[in-house]
């Protein structure tokens, strides 16, 4: 099935190996035989946590990000450990850094890949309830601000541009449908 559409590499080249990100150029060949290079990022994938308070109020964590220089309202998240981390695992551990919060309850609503054009990242998407308020506990080169709002008020802010990370998007919309079932 879409046989016709498969590219077959040829050969592999690491471009770059760095902490959080390995670039590739790959040479491939096209389906109608013709050839071309591919370059793309690898990543071993993240986890992402959109928590759900008992009055209906979701938690955001409003943080800096550099490579696009603006500050930012988001869901928490981190990448995994490792590519064999299991997501949930990963989804608990970043709710807790970043929230303080733990939760009693986890489904997974989507597996989101990031940016099929130059990236194999996934980030595994969960909603988090029957939550349990602890301590705060970020990575030492992370700066975050907890911020509480009404999930409707996240969806407003969503549709105004004013919360445009793709995760959070996501995250947010399915959450809106999930949260009125």
């Amino acid at each position: 099935m879409y046989e016709d559409l498969i590219e077959e590499k040829v050969s592999s080249e690491d471009i770059f190996d760095g902490v959080l990100l390995h670039v590739k150029r790959d040479y491939v060949k096209l389906p109608n035989g013709n050839k071309a290079v591919r370059e793309w990022i690898k990543h071993q994938g993240a986890s992402a946590v959109i928590p759900v308070l008992p009055n209906g109020n979701i938690i955001l964590v409003r943080q800096y990000r550099y490579p696009i220089g603006k500050v930012t309202l988001e869901i928490p998240a981190g990448k995994l450990d490792s590519v064999d981390e299991d997501p949930l695992i990963c989804a608990k551990r970043e709710l807790s850094e970043e929230t303080g919060y733990t939760a009693n309850k986890y489904t997974q609503i989507h597996k989101l890949a990031t940016t099929v054009g130059f990236s194999n990242e996934w980030i595994y998407i969960y909603l988090a309830q029957d939550l349990v308020k602890g301590k705060q506990h970020t990575d030492d080169d992370e700066f975050i601000n907890l911020v509480e709002m009404p999930l409707s008020e996240a969806v407003d802010l969503v549709n105004k541009g004013e919360i445009f990370d793709a995760k959070s998007v996501v995250a947010i919309l399915m959450a809106e449908k999930l949260c009125k079932q």
